[in-house]
């Protein structure tokens, strides 16, 4: 919008009323605007507020051309240029070879674009969408696995985020389902992070990447989204408190927001046929490997374990409405597997 404004009345903004998909607007203070030989390079400062953005901090920029052609109606030509990653796989939101920038914001692009360019009714404005950091950024998020290359994607369905943004969250592990389908998998694992992403693939090196999704806490959401996908197997890698909060039924595992029941584990215990001695010691626990400490060289630990799968599995299948069952590799914090 910026850039628009520059080559058409030579106004510098210092912000730019960005309108949002549901309506009404954003102001978004503009950095820096430096003319080209052929167009105009504006740069907005990305601040992500309170979401675990690794884009936070960074130069996002509009590279803002006019063509002018008196015969063609106006037409808003989108690109992603440097920083901006590309599609190299099927599955996503954009076509193989397309730049790494979602429906949404092309959306939002051409509105805002056209909003600015009120009363030039014919000609093109070219805009490329660069990042210069972006393909350093990149290497901390799913692009790679994805199959998107050179930089990062341009995300948004709303225009804006909300502190720890669940929707975009969401919207990666859709978007890991849809390009595992389209590499024609049949399953795929369910990692709750790095780290139990990295001690499954040490123990099977031959999965491939894309099989591989973090879903951190989003258990439920990530069951249904499985069945939606049409897989019917999948495998969950975690360690053994999210384990315990899976066995609970909860539909999103966060620690600070969804508690591990050490009563009900404590009943778990009881169940497994845990020494009635050890259960004060579960009840007054403090985190639940706390708790499978605790329990070492009793020799129902291994049945407690296997009935927690259990029960985690029946709620997985229950949140996938009977149409997609759960398998289980649980692993301790130095990378062991628990149990078989």
């Amino acid at each position: 919008m910026a850039g628009v404004r520059f080559l058409l009345t030579g106004e510098r903004c210092d912000a730019v009323d960005v309108p949002l998909p549901p309506g009404g607007s954003l102001t978004v203070p503009v950095e820096r605007i430096e003319p080209e030989e052929d167009g105009v390079r504006v740069t907005v400062v990305k601040d992500g507020g309170d979401d675990p953005d690794v884009t936070h901090g960074h130069d996002i920029q509009a590279v803002v051309r006019l063509k002018q052609d008196g015969s063609t109606p106006l037409a808003v030509v989108l690109d992603g240029g440097r920083g901006v990653g590309r599609a190299t796989l099927p599955g996503l939101p954009v076509a193989v070879g397309e730049p790494a920038i979602n429906p949404e914001p092309r959306k939002q692009i051409e509105a805002a674009v056209r909003l600015a360019a009120e009363g030039l009714e014919t000609g093109r404005v070219l805009v490329t969408v660069e990042v210069p950091d972006g393909e350093i950024i990149a290497q901390a998020t799913m692009n790679p696995r994805l199959g998107i290359v050179g930089g990062i994607s341009i995300l948004g369905t709303q225009g804006i985020v909300k502190p720890y943004s669940h929707a975009s969250f969401k919207a990666t592990i859709r978007e890991g389902l849809s390009v595992a389908r389209a590499q024609g998998l049949n399953r795929v694992i369910f990692t709750t992070g790095r780290r139990s992403e990295r001690f499954y693939m040490d123990r099977h090196p031959d999965i491939p990447e894309t099989a591989l999704i973090q879903a951190a806490d989003f258990f439920a959401f990530s069951m249904r989204a499985a069945v939606e996908h049409g897989f019917s197997d999948v495998t969950w890698a975690v360690f053994f408190g999210k384990l315990v909060k899976q066995a609970q039924g909860l539909e999103y595992t966060h620690a600070k927001t969804h508690p591990v029941d050490f009563d009900l584990l404590a009943q778990r215990c009881l169940e497994a046929g845990i020494a009635t001695a050890l259960i004060p010691t579960v009840r007054g626990a403090n985190t639940a490997i706390q708790v499978y400490g605790s329990l070492e060289g009793d020799p129902a630990r291994g049945n407690l374990l296997k009935l927690l799968v259990k029960k985690a599995a029946e709620h997985a299948d229950k949140w996938a409405g009977e149409k997609c069952t759960a398998s289980y590799a649980v692993f301790d914090f130095d990378g062991h597997p628990l149990g078989d």
